[in-house]
């Protein structure tokens, strides 16, 4: 991308127009002062010695003898040459001077304004283009085109691009929704058509696997729903001070059940009070999605220990494992939907890949964030910002 180094619209403009402006005023002044140079050296050359010598004298002080000084001017200028008149030379020489003036003030105007217009077609062609759905389209940068067109156009690719990415992730959103939605609508669907065939007895066993496929289903709607409110900015929060300590105390004694099936230990390394403003039930169904994608995936190391402590900035949730990690290229996009690890975010193992994706909503609408990065020695350390907003001691 170019270095914008132009000038300012204002600038740019008032440069142009002053340059044509001062330029025409001095190209006329200097004809003008030609013609007189030369028409008086023409005529002095012409001038008898003597005769040229008394007109220098009488010109450096024509107040000496006023009748001599007009006698030769008349005699050699012509009589015309004092006629005040607008019909006199000096002014038709001004009128064929401005005529043949102003069409080369008219082609260097044009071509002054040219990286203008050319800033605004390329523009032009870019949003013509993206009104036809083409969202790859771009503005080429003009050379020596004002400094706000300059950033206006690099805004506008960036703006492009970002829509660019936008398109393809709802696009890959939309094909990976459909695949969620009707996997258990499958199974359920499935199922009860060999209940009617006879394939399968409609016993309690048959109608329980149908019912928790609709559950499953149930529940990946649910969490599509709180995700478009979270990205359109109106997922409701019911605030109020909030200990985070006793917070993550309270979500590994709820999922503790889990844990020890599991064989992991839940360690809260924590003591002191951590509080901050925020919807304790939002935050708890952060804790526990984090907890869960523990237990899911990184259930072989053994333990996961999670603090909360007070920041400059606000309160930070750090979560570290002792799993297998991810890979380097898989953390950029964790917390993208539907995203999964080739192995380890494997469907079978019960994620819909939602989970993180709600969790970065619900950071995102207290004001803070998420993020995931490798562990110290191993692992994975998932750490959550956020700010501490109006406590009142």
């Amino acid at each position: 991308m170019k270095t914008l180094q132009q000038q300012t619209l204002w600038r740019w403009i008032c440069v142009r127009i002053l340059a044509l402006a001062v330029g025409s005023v001095v190209v006329i002044a200097l004809c003008m002062w030609l013609r007189f140079a030369v028409e008086s050296l023409w005529i002095q050359h012409q001038m008898p010695q003597a005769l040229r010598d008394e007109f220098a004298l009488l010109r450096a002080h024509p107040a000496s003898d006023p009748v001599r000084f007009h006698q030769i001017v008349d005699a050699w200028w012509g009589i015309s040459y004092s006629d005040p008149s607008i019909a006199s030379a000096d002014w038709l020489t001004v009128a064929i001077l401005v005529v043949v003036i102003i069409p080369f003030i008219v082609v260097l105007g044009l071509r002054s304004a040219r990286p203008l217009a050319a800033q605004f077609s390329h523009l032009a062609a870019a949003a013509s283009a993206v009104s036809e759905g083409n969202f790859s389209a771009q503005a080429a940068q003009v050379d020596n085109a004002p400094l706000e067109m300059g950033r206006f156009t690099q805004d506008f690719n960036t703006m492009m691009q970002q829509l660019a990415r936008y398109d393809r992730e709802l696009r890959a959103s939309h094909v990976a929704m459909a695949h969620e939605l009707r996997s258990p609508l499958t199974a359920a669907i499935g199922r009860l058509q060999g209940m009617m065939d006879g394939v399968f007895t409609p016993e309690p066993r048959q109608l329980a696997m149908v019912m928790k496929q609709l559950q499953l289903l149930n529940r990946l709607t649910d969490e599509l729903h709180l995700l478009s409110l979270a990205d359109a900015g109106q997922l409701s929060l019911n605030k109020s001070v909030t200990d985070l300590t006793v917070l993550l105390r309270e979500r590994a004694a709820w999922l503790a059940p889990q844990a020890q099936e599991a064989g992991m230990q839940f360690s809260i390394t924590s003591d002191a009070s951590c509080c901050c403003e925020a919807d304790p039930v939002r935050l708890g169904q952060v804790v526990t999605i984090v907890m869960e994608n523990a237990l899911r995936y990184a259930a072989e190391g053994g333990e996961l220990t999670a603090l909360a402590r007070q920041t400059p900035a606000g309160c930070e949730l750090v979560f570290c494992d002792r799993g297998p990690g991810v890979p380097p290229d898989f953390l950029p996009v964790m917390f993208e939907r539907f995203t999964r690890a080739e192995s380890s975010r494997a469907r079978h193992s019960g994620g819909s890949g939602l989970g993180l994706s709600i969790a970065r909503g619900i950071c995102s609408a207290h004001g803070g964030s998420i993020h995931a990065s490798p562990g110290k020695d191993q692992g994975l350390m998932i750490t959550i910002t956020l700010p501490v907003g109006n406590i009142r001691a």
